[in-house]
């Protein structure tokens, strides 16, 4: 393997990690507002990470599904960790930025696993088939 085509791999990778984190983070918003889990979401935030990542990956389909349901799961995770985030900063009177750094990451996933259903899960998983197929099914942009 080149070292482009490394770096290329590396920062696709870093890409779609960020990006399943900027769609956990939108995706916390309607869930704080109506004060419930909506694990459904995963299917339109599937579908849209789905097809944003065919969008810039430009290779063989295989590595932008796999890139779109690696940033869906990311975004279903980091959703329920900001959530149980916002639910220790409200019952402790703290900011939402001190309960994430106070809790830490490995208390905030054991919070997540502890407040995911079944039917939650299945809702994940549906999400993350949803984004595969959106970024298989895809046809990439065209080059410049």
């Amino acid at each position: 393997m080149s070292a482009r085509a490394l770096f290329a791999f590396l920062f696709a990778l870093i890409s779609a990690t960020m990006l399943g984190m900027a769609a956990g983070a939108v995706w916390m918003l309607p869930t704080l507002y109506m004060q419930r889990a909506l694990p459904w979401l995963a299917l339109p935030i599937g579908w849209v990470l789905g097809r944003a990542i065919r969008g810039w990956v430009r290779s063989e389909p295989r590595s932008a599904a796999a890139l779109a349901a690696l940033a869906t799961a990311i975004a279903s995770l980091y959703v329920g960790m900001l959530t149980a985030a916002a639910r220790i900063a409200g019952s402790m009177g703290l900011g939402l930025v001190d309960a994430i750094r106070t809790a830490g990451t490995g208390l905030l996933v054991s919070l997540t696993r502890l407040a995911t259903t079944d039917g939650d899960l299945a809702w994940y998983v549906l999400g993350v088939a949803l984004a595969a197929y959106a970024a298989w099914s895809a046809k990439p942009a065209a080059k410049l």
